[in-house]
């Protein structure tokens, strides 16, 4: 067994099954194909190695061969490779993965030049209606050349879809490893809410006290994030709303931060989204804000909180699909169920989801999802997958 398959769905089985061709160009961003080879690998998929004559001054056949678990391809001989891999067959592989791909070779292959493995490979697929990533790396002037810019437009119209760049240090440099695997993932998923738009609202609200101190809780942003990178990967045009977080946040997801209610509620004026899905942790009180910082040398302190506007009704406009969370402390799953439901009639929720903190981990949770006919299920597990259950019921 080459020691590939003992990585092989360590961390989903999202691409299980997948066969990706991943063409590699002379970028030096080359040198970053063997960490996305065993990441792709990690979620289950089987690679590929196709390799062009500049790429292969800057990798070596033996590393790819080792990080793939697969010879590479760099030329094409009589057993057709670009034809069996993709090719009009039953059995050709799912997608084309160009990581780097440099100004050369997207003209080329807006032109339909076949002179290397990887540009040939990319005639077939586009040819054949095979799905097709590229992730261009260069430096920004030839990013910004007409041509290019024409040539990567004729190929959008193709169908071939774009990954970054990022525009670091005057270069258009490949996109990080997590978002080309994230893409994949996405451009090889169900797609079921393709044309949908969601808005996640999550983290922690931050109420100032003065100019140092706020009022905030302990939730960490984590169910948030995962629930926006979810719906991204089934498709979806998403944005997240995040106040105070912990937990870090894919920077290809779109994302605005708040710091108070009264912020959140300004925001949501913008607001058009299909599917609108609330977990933040947002207080109930605000202190009135002391100027400047409150000396701490008082032996004792007051302060005065009032209550702030509810979020979840004034998002209540429209036909949108909307999801409330209710979370409480020590009581019986017959209190929070009751309670949850109450808060579901008040705000016109179509599902909520109640939990008991008290049964929540890091990365694992316990919750009830109470629909609007009265039904509800009780879920244990981990919140990644919480988050498609829940994008489940509204997909």
């Amino acid at each position: 067994m080459h020691p590939s398959e003992g990585i092989r769905s360590t961390k989903s089985k999202l691409l299980e099954g997948k066969r990706i061709v991943l063409g590699i160009t002379g970028s030096i961003a080359a040198v970053e194909c063997f960490e996305l080879s065993r990441e792709l690998i990690r979620h289950g998929a089987e690679v590929q190695a196709v390799i062009s004559p500049e790429a292969l001054k800057l990798v070596t056949p033996d590393a790819i061969h080792f990080a793939t678990g697969n010879e590479i391809i760099s030329e094409l001989d009589g057993r057709t490779q670009h034809i069996d891999l993709l090719g009009d067959y039953d059995d050709h592989a799912d997608l084309l993965l160009i990581s780097p791909c440099t100004a050369n070779t997207i003209s080329k292959m807006a032109l339909g030049i076949d002179d290397t493995a990887v540009t040939t490979m990319a005639t077939v697929a586009i040819g054949g209606n095979i799905p097709v990533l590229v992730a261009p790396a260069m430096h920004a002037s030839m990013m910004k050349h007409p041509a290019v810019i024409k040539n990567m437009e004729s190929l959008r119209e193709m169908g071939v879809e774009f990954i970054g760049p990022r525009m670091e240090e005057k270069k258009a440099k490949v996109a990080s490893v997590e978002e080309i695997v994230a893409a994949t993932i996405r451009r090889l998923g169900p797609m079921d809410l393709s044309g949908r738009r969601v808005l996640v609202i999550g983290g922690a609200s931050e109420e100032p006290i003065d100019d140092v101190r706020f009022i905030t809780n302990r939730s960490t942003g984590e169910t948030a994030v995962h629930l926006a990178l979810a719906a991204w990967l089934r498709g979806a045009d998403v944005e997240l709303w995040i106040g105070r977080v912990s937990y870090p946040i894919p920077s290809f997801i779109k994302s605005r931060s708040f710091q108070r209610v009264d912020d959140l509620l300004k925001m949501s004026g913008d607001m058009i989204e299909d599917i609108v899905i609330v977990p933040a942790a947002l207080s109930d009180y605000a202190p009135s804000i002391s100027n400047g910082k409150i000396s701490s040398d008082l032996d004792y302190l007051s302060i005065d909180l009032l209550t702030v506007p509810k979020v979840l009704p004034k998002l209540r406009g429209g036909s949108q699909f909307l999801i409330g969370f209710k979370a409480e402390s020590n009581v019986s799953e017959e209190e929070l169920i009751d309670r949850a439901r109450r808060r579901m009639k008040d705000y016109k929720l179509d599902l909520m989801v109640a939990n008991d903190v008290n049964h929540v981990a890091t990365g694992r949770t316990t919750a009830f999802l109470l629909r609007a006919n009265g039904t509800y299920d009780k879920y244990e597990g981990n919140k990644e997958r919480l988050a498609n259950i829940i994008l489940d019921m509204v997909s």
